[in-house]
């Protein structure tokens, strides 16, 4: 599985492995049912403590993204992907809320801000 981490990434490691795997399982790059790695796996590909991977595991499972079975692994769960992006949509709207609240304290104009979305989205596709 393909998890980058970054120390440049002022987030916990924990939470980039949980948000690259929610966003694999979005994207339907990880399929319901399908297995995730072990722990020790993971924690040895990514060379990390098993500890960390362990809390990453039990956010997505605690959020719903995967089940774990004793014994048996972890597991993509049986999940509904229309809720979950709308979940996302839902934080997007409230972020855009703050943006265009921000916006207009400082005058900047819809073409200013699409101009800076646009700059952003391409950083963030490459």
């Amino acid at each position: 599985m393909d998890i980058i981490i970054s120390n440049a990434d002022s987030r916990p490691i924990y939470e980039q492995i949980s948000t690259q795997i929610k966003d694999k399982i979005i994207k339907g790059e990880l399929k319901p049912g399908e297995g995730l790695p072990s722990m020790r796996y993971l924690a040895k590909e990514l060379r990390i403590s098993v500890i960390t991977t362990k809390r990453a595991y039990e956010e997505l499972e605690r959020d719903g993204f995967i089940v774990t079975m004793t014994g048996k692994g972890s597991f993509v769960a049986e999940k509904n992907t229309d809720f979950i992006k709308e979940e996302y949509r839902r934080q997007i709207e409230e972020h855009m809320r703050r943006i265009a609240g921000l916006s207009a304290s400082c005058n900047l104009d819809i073409r200013e801000l699409r101009e800076m979305l646009t700059l952003i989205f391409e950083e963030e596709q490459q």
